[in-house]
């Protein structure tokens, strides 16, 4: 399977650009999950601070640094930290790094 990618600018307020390869199709997902997948944050664009409502998201950080703002309070992220956010909470995440901070993104409906 070719997995695909989308590549969106600016996401959820933040600033340039993310791409967002799929690890599983629609159907393997099976309604229970909404999001498997691949991200990449280009050196020093963000995904943007945004509320998970009816469902949950972590990350796994491959590779880079990141600043995670998870509900307000900022840490530093890298290789092999997990982050979660649950239902009703909210997070963004910042690429702080000179490379690609790439991480797996797993989102669990509610």
């Amino acid at each position: 399977m070719e997995n695909k990618i989308h590549h969106f600018e600016n996401r959820a307020g933040g600033k340039g650009w993310i791409h967002i390869e799929d690890l599983l199709t629609k159907e393997e997902l099976n309604d229970k999950v909404k999001m498997y997948a691949r991200v990449t944050i280009d050196p020093h664009a963000s995904i943007g601070y945004h509320t998970h409502q009816g469902d949950g998201e972590s990350y796994f950080i491959v590779s880079g640094e990141g600043m995670y703002n998870d509900d307000g309070n900022l840490r530093k992220v890298g290789p092999g930290d997990v982050t979660w956010t649950g239902d009703g909470h909210s997070h963004g995440i910042e690429n702080i790094g000179d490379q690609d901070l790439i991480m797996i993104a797993l989102i669990i409906k509610k």
